[in-house]
């Protein structure tokens, strides 16, 4: 089976109106920008995207919400994106917000085909409303259901033609669960080697995950928020 495409065009072809997405990344840090972008020329619209985060208003996610592809979003945290909070007043985007460790689980869960699972976070909270709830040991849990995803789309530093996968430091984040657990998961990476090349200890990802792979290019990896001391 080759697994390599030529390109995110290429990569992403098969992503139509409607499609659930789960996108790696926290923050700027780790996202699939390649894939992303090529979404953005696809069109694709009525897009469910499940992430940490919704991007800024001019990279990530946020170039998405900004072409009105997005129907509704997934997510733990998306504080840095105006135009995701004006569309979210004005109705037009659905939002699920879910605690950021529910959400890592759900990805989890997921990949390794458990359905639901029960968690203690978001009891008592507008994250229960509609959820079973049931006691162990006098305490009391919600049931959360694992993410059911038609793509799960990453980004990692270093991949090889098999699609095993090998993430740098902090970019990990959201990436190897998300890239368990989609019915198709696309990789984008920054250096793609033979298959044979990679340390197996070093990998993260092993490639019976993976089914499409592509070498990314001109990666921006922007800072969402840059803070400096001044020098003394």
């Amino acid at each position: 089976m080759n697994k390599v495409y030529q390109n995110a065009d290429a990569a992403i072809a098969g992503i139509n109106d409607g499609a659930v997405l789960m996108l790696g990344g926290f923050g700027l840090c780790g996202i699939p920008e390649n894939c992303i972008s090529a979404l953005v020329k696809s069109g694709a619209k009525n897009l469910t995207c499940i992430s940490n985060n919704a991007g800024v208003d001019d990279f990530g996610i946020g170039l998405l919400l900004k072409t009105r592809q997005v129907k509704k979003m997934i997510s733990s945290y998306v504080g840095e994106n105006a135009e995701f909070e004006r569309q979210l007043l004005t109705g037009e985007l659905e939002v699920e917000l879910i605690p950021q460790g529910t959400l890592a689980e759900r990805c989890r869960a997921a990949g390794a085909g458990i359905p639901a699972f029960y968690t203690p976070a978001g009891v008592g909270t507008e994250v229960a409303n509609g959820k079973e709830t049931r006691v162990f040991n006098g305490k009391t849990y919600l049931m959360e259901l694992a993410f059911n995803a038609d793509f799960a789309i990453v980004k990692a530093w270093k991949g090889d033609t098999h699609g095993n996968l090998i993430y740098k430091e902090t970019a990990r984040n959201f990436n190897p669960m998300m890239a368990m657990a989609g019915k198709l998961t696309i990789a984008e990476v920054e250096e793609l080697v033979p298959a044979g090349e990679l340390n197996p200890d070093h990998i993260h990802t092993p490639g019976i995950f993976v089914h499409r792979i592509f070498q990314g290019s001109n990666y921006e990896k922007r800072i969402e928020q840059l803070t400096t001391r001044t020098k003394n």
